[in-house]
């Protein structure tokens, strides 16, 4: 090869193409580094046929600069990636720098010097340096990331190691993980999950693409399951991905994961230090790494010898990424799977609507558990109509509620109360003159915050301090917060029942996996009583003596316009009332409602999943809905409202005239403002039979826009904000 067509990371840029100079070893999935003008930039070899690209005279061409030191990626990751950005109308750029995620990773082997704390103590002793030695324990990493922990400044640390309190430590930055041993500790299967877990080694043995719907209620043993195919794999040499919804549920994972295998997986998500996104990309590209349990950009490293993907809690709608590429991590990884021709398992008690019809259809293999282990029952519901049990004044939980979590706190058993609102109150207003507190970037609302007495945004991350007066009237002691969020509930909670030891689980209280170690430590212990969580605690968690859960409102989902509405909701309410009764003692599920007569609640209170699907699957059949059509998004977007406006008008004015295609708007997004921008959008929703992306890209691909409009394309949208 003395000339190669290469992929940049250039969004304004193609495909370039490039001489390779005498003696220089590339071939296709090579990294390289490449002239760009005065400047060099990294690259990927691709295979010229696959890229369109022009025809320079090979005596014009500048040579690459040097080849990385990384293995090349693999064809199975470059047909991913071509597949992730045609499908959802992505570039080829956009997507492939996904896989190439660790900048330090390319730079070859290397070691790094970081710090420990040696145990002795400064001479003198200042309240920055108390902090640290405190924050600081057990932890090593480089001055900066030590300087993050502890939250004080890098010449803070600079001092202590003058000092001798922190010592050096030189480091190989790709040293191997611990050996993970499929046979470390046998576990004991029911009669149906040793059916299960045999059917997915028999899979993992053909060594062939085969897409499994692992379909088994809360609390039947599903990660055990999976377990047994995943050591499958590491007995024969190969790598295994398990994708997980949340970084919070990694911590409860990997306690399980070591029981099982003697060895902890290696872990990748965005709060990893960049040495430790380092170490994990390199062992994962060599082979060295064996299990990988990560987020959704796990998807993308560079897999030596892929042998098993596992998808948990599968319809968890925080696998669809919603900026920069589109993609949702449940549909692309059984792609990866067909890629790298290995299983894939997609487990959930409550799978979504589309992974249950490519069951039906025979598309994937849909496996059982359709019991708890070890004997467990699952719960009784029941509903509390909020129109007759209501609540006193200023309060949000129903007698019968908080009587049962009195019977449980009387009897040494746990509640958990689930509402998914993160802060006091959704909405603060002044009761002189009705000023409500509004996100300058966004239109939303302010939430109250009362445990670090701030108001901030859950879109953008605004914050601003509560101020004493009103900013309208000026009048003092006039604020009120308007509806309940975890924290209300929580303060309910405490006055009502003062002896209960109550703790509140979201994303803000559990925001690393440390966090998250400590909260299920605690509730192990008998240290909480009452756990108070948003959609963070209802997945995942194991907790025996957990017998009551209550959902403080069970319309909540229900609410706005997503299009998902009843199936999100019921797969909420189900995943958390399966944290109830997972041990030997029985479980009860409490809803607070005020619309007892909805679909999704009737079927929440009959236990009947089947009942709800079908009239679900029926719902969506007609309005042609995903999986028996197709959605798509087009989100118009500007800092000039007027410059977003018009852009969305001359998009709409060019739309295809298309059989079996209905466009809808241009109309002003529900958040009309986001992160400062203004906000347009279309709805789209065609059949099946219609080429929906090659429409899009060419009807896209027409319009010219100002420098400040952006266009985005969502395919399969999950959020319609």
């Amino acid at each position: 090869m003395n000339r190669v067509r290469c992929l940049v990371f250039n969004a304004a840029l193609g495909p370039l193409d490039y001489k390779v100079p005498d003696g220089m070893m590339v071939e296709p999935g090579s990294v390289v580094e490449c002239p760009l003008g005065p400047r060099t930039i990294v690259g990927i070899v691709w295979e010229a046929e696959r890229l369109p690209g022009s025809e320079v005279p090979s005596e014009k061409l500048r040579p690459l600069r040097g080849v990385l030191p990384v293995p090349p990626l693999s064809a199975a990751l470059r047909r991913l990636i071509e597949w992730t950005a045609d499908y959802y109308v992505a570039s080829l750029a956009s997507v492939a720098r996904m896989a190439l995620s660790s900048g330090g990773a390319l730079k070859g082997p290397a070691s790094i010097t970081e710090y420990r704390l040696t145990g002795g103590l400064p001479e003198r002793m200042t309240p920055q340096r108390q902090a640290a030695l405190e924050a600081l324990e057990g932890e090593q990493a480089t001055i900066r990331e030590l300087a993050g922990i502890a939250g004080v400044s890098e010449g803070v640390l600079r001092g202590l190691v003058n000092q001798g309190a922190l010592e050096p430590v030189q480091v190989d930055s790709d040293r191997p993980y611990d050996a993970a041993r499929p046979d470390f500790a046998q576990p004991e299967l029911s009669e149906d999950q040793r059916e299960v877990a045999d059917r997915l080694c028999e899979a993992v043995r053909a060594k062939s693409f085969a897409p499994f719907l692992l379909d088994g209620v809360t609390g039947s043993g599903k990660t055990e399951t999976y377990f047994e195919p995943m050591a499958e794999a590491l007995r024969r040499g190969r790598q295994v991905l398990v994708l997980l919804p949340e970084i919070a549920l990694t911590e409860n994972f990997l306690h399980r994961f070591e029981e099982r295998f003697g060895a902890a997986p290696v872990v990748w998500h965005s709060s990893l230090k960049s040495t430790e996104r380092r170490r994990a990309w390199r062992n994962v590209a060599s082979g060295a790494a064996q299990v990988v349990v990560g987020a959704r950009s796990a998807l993308f490293l560079p897999f030596a010898s892929l042998g098993l993907i596992v998808v948990d809690e599968a319809h968890e709608i925080s696998f669809k990424q919603e900026d920069g590429v589109r993609y949702n991590a449940r549909d692309v990884a059984v792609m990866r799977a067909h890629f790298e021709q290995v299983p894939v398992v997609l487990a959930s008690a409550t799978p979504a609507i589309e992974s249950l019809q490519m069951a039906e259809s025979g598309v994937y293999e849909k496996l059982d558990l359709p019991s708890r282990f070890g004997g467990a029952q699952l719960p009784s519901i029941a509903t509390i109509d909020l129109t007759e049990e209501k609540p006193g004044a200023g309060q949000w939980l129903a007698h019968r509620l908080v009587d049962g979590i009195e019977e449980r706190l009387a009897r040494g058993e746990q509640s958990l109360l689930f509402l998914n609102r993160r802060g006091y109150a959704p909405l603060t207003l002044c009761r002189n003159c009705g000023f409500r507190f509004q996100c300058p970037n966004c239109s939303a609302w302010l939430v109250e915050h009362r445990f670090t007495q701030r108001l901030a945004c859950h879109h953008c991350g605004h914050e601003t301090k509560q101020p004493e007066t009103c900013p309208e009237c000026g009048e003092p002691d006039c604020l009120v917060a308007c509806g309940p969020g975890v924290e209300r509930i929580a303060d309910e909670v405490a006055e009502r029942l003062p002896q209960a030891r109550v703790f509140v689980a979201t994303s803000d209280t559990l925001n690393s996996p440390g966090r998250a170690a400590e909260f299920i430590a605690q509730v192990e212990a008998g240290a909480i009583d009452v756990i108070v969580g948003t959609q963070l605690v209802t997945k995942g968690f194991h907790f025996p003596e957990l017998t009551l859960v209550g959902v403080v409102d069970a319309d909540l989902g229900l609410e706005g316009g997503d299009l998902r509405a009843g199936e999100r909701t019921y797969q909420q309410v189900a995943q958390v009332a399966g944290r109830a009764g997972r041990g030997a003692k029985p479980g009860e599920v409490l809803l607070q409602t005020r619309h007892p007569e909805a679909s999704v609640i009737v079927a929440l209170a009959a236990g009947d999943r089947d009942a709800f699907y079908e009239a679900e699957t029926e719902a969506r059949r007609h309005a042609g809905a995903p999986p028996f059509g197709r959605w798509a998004s087009i989100i118009v977007s500007s800092e000039d409202d007027a410059e977003a406006r018009e852009a969305a008008h001359r998009i709409g004015g060019h739309r295809p005239q298309v059989e079996d295609l209905v466009i809808f708007g241009p109309a002003p997004a529900p958040m009309a403002l986001l992160r400062g921008r203004y906000r347009y959008r279309f709805l789209i929703n065609a059949r099946r039979n219609v080429q929906l992306q090659a429409i899009l890209r060419r009807w896209l691909g027409e319009i010219e826009h100002p420098p400040g409009v952006r266009v985005g394309v969502d395919i399969d949208p999950y959020s319609f904000v």
